[in-house]
């Protein structure tokens, strides 16, 4: 048996039972914060329902969720003690709820309030944060910035291609290898 990187493609292993796939150890899964921001979308969005569906594209459970949790929050007059309890009020399941928390906090959107900061009365909970806007805030600086050859040198540029190109051929030798392993235990088995 070959020992496997967790990272790539699950090889099929037989034992006398049966078949069964080696999964990913649940500490290394983390919560997608893959969110779609076309620049058409950014600029129609009108209400919480479309930066939903910005922020959780293509899922409407992790959508309806959001949403509860960022109404609650924006008309909760303080810091709101108990996320999950309006989430099951609103029929969220647990599992959505705690998938949607934790992309919200990841993101900055929300953020926990501890029971030793004194200016929210010495309370546990959630409130919402100002991260997420500064983060853009910075991302639109960062690109200006990036984007005015005054300050760049054209040398680095040029190196930072090179480097691009590097990494990419890695990722490529890498998938071939590991193709290479799967049909060679393929034929073993």
């Amino acid at each position: 048996m070959a020992v496997r990187d967790f990272h790539t493609a699950a090889p099929t292993q037989s034992l006398a039972m049966g078949t069964f796939q080696r999964k990913t150890p649940p500490s290394t899964r983390m919560t997608s914060t893959k969110i779609e921001w076309p620049f058409s979308r950014i600029g129609r969005i009108a209400d919480a329902a479309d930066l939903a569906e910005v922020l959780f594209p293509g899922n409407r459970n992790h959508q309806h969720a959001f949403l509860v949790l960022w109404v609650t929050l924006k008309w909760a007059r303080g810091i709101v003690p108990n996320l999950a309890a309006v989430a099951r009020e609103h029929g969220v399941t647990r599992r959505t709820y705690e998938r949607v928390r934790a992309k919200m906090r990841r993101l900055g959107v929300i953020e926990p309030v501890s029971r030793f900061n004194a200016g929210t009365g010495h309370q546990d909970g959630w409130g919402l944060s100002t991260r997420f806007e500064r983060m853009l805030q910075q991302l639109a600086r960062k690109v200006s910035d990036l984007r005015d050859p005054a300050g760049a040198a054209h040398d680095k540029d040029l190196l930072l291609i090179k480097l691009a190109l590097a990494r990419r051929d890695i990722g490529i030798d890498n998938r071939r290898r590991s193709y290479k392993n799967d049909h060679l235990m393929d034929k073993e088995g």
